[in-house]
């Protein structure tokens, strides 16, 4: 049977198995710790909470926001909340990039039979993200159903959160690989663009210039991780908006894995 399978289909095979046994690893070194990981993931639902707490006393004064209303409003927030959280359950280690550059530590992984790019992205777990990923979803699941939604939207809801993560950790991977170029600990292009989802993209699209729009949109698609997903869902957007969701997933995961290939053929290791 195993004859059979296409070379594709094995690299990927073993691709995800790497993937899944460093991720358990992850994992099960977390849960010897059970103190430090309920810690870190109250700590993840305190910063939300605020947020919610923030929209609650908001939509107290004033019944809409650029036409969106608070059961909307949750939702886009919440989303970008399980983006987040998902980003670092899945792939925190990434962010290590720049300094295993620094320090020479690719050199090591680049002679394992395994992707570069898997081997970094599963050296890490942010604790903070379960809680995040568990907060979100209250918040989704509850703006869904104040706002009316019947279960008929339930597949969109599905494959906004799907795609809102695929995005999410491609253009974190995207920008921390910059790193092999830019010397640095930490990628600022990375923080950069959080700062810019966190500022903008908990509020509408409309209330930001054209500039704003376009570059959220169609340059760094962010807006394809929780305002298209809710403003299609909710009818703000034509639903046509839909099929880009999983086109721009599908170009940031191209595009990340593209520049970081680009990076490791430009590393020469540590001091240079």
């Amino acid at each position: 049977m195993a004859d059979t399978l296409t070379p594709d289909r094995l690299t990927a095979r073993h691709v995800g198995a790497v993937y899944r046994r460093a991720l358990l690893a992850q994992i099960r070194a977390i849960t010897e710790y059970p103190g430090d990981f309920w810690v870190m993931a109250s700590a993840g639902v305190m910063w939300n909470v605020l947020q919610f707490a923030f929209l609650t006393v908001l939509f107290a004064a004033v019944p809409e926001v650029a036409g969106w209303r608070y059961h909307e409003m949750l939702m886009l927030s919440g989303l970008l909340t399980v983006a987040a959280g998902s980003t670092a359950i899945l792939c925190d280690g990434i962010w290590s990039t720049g300094q295993m550059v620094l320090k020479g530590e690719i050199d090591y992984r680049m002679t394992r039979p395994a992707p570069v790019v898997v081997q970094v992205a599963t050296t890490h777990i942010g604790m903070q993200g379960f809680g995040e990923v568990g907060f979100g979803l209250v918040m989704v699941a509850y703006g869904w159903i104040g706002a009316g939604l019947g279960p008929a939207s339930l597949p969109l809801v599905l494959l906004g959160i799907v795609c809102a993560v695929v995005i999410e950790c491609a253009l974190i991977t995207l920008f921390c690989a910059v790193n092999f170029w830019i010397k640095g600990p930490m990628s600022n292009f990375a923080f950069v663009m959080l700062d810019l989802q966190h500022h903008a993209m908990t509020m509408p699209l409309g209330l930001f210039p054209i500039g704003v729009k376009v570059v959220t949109m169609f340059v760094v698609p962010v807006a394809f991780v929780n305002f298209v997903p809710v403003a299609a869902l909710s009818g703000h957007l034509a639903p046509w908006w839909v099929i880009g969701m999983p086109v721009a997933a599908a170009a940031s995961v191209l595009a990340a894995l593209g520049v970081y290939r680009l990076g490791l053929r430009s590393y020469d290791s540590s001091g240079h």
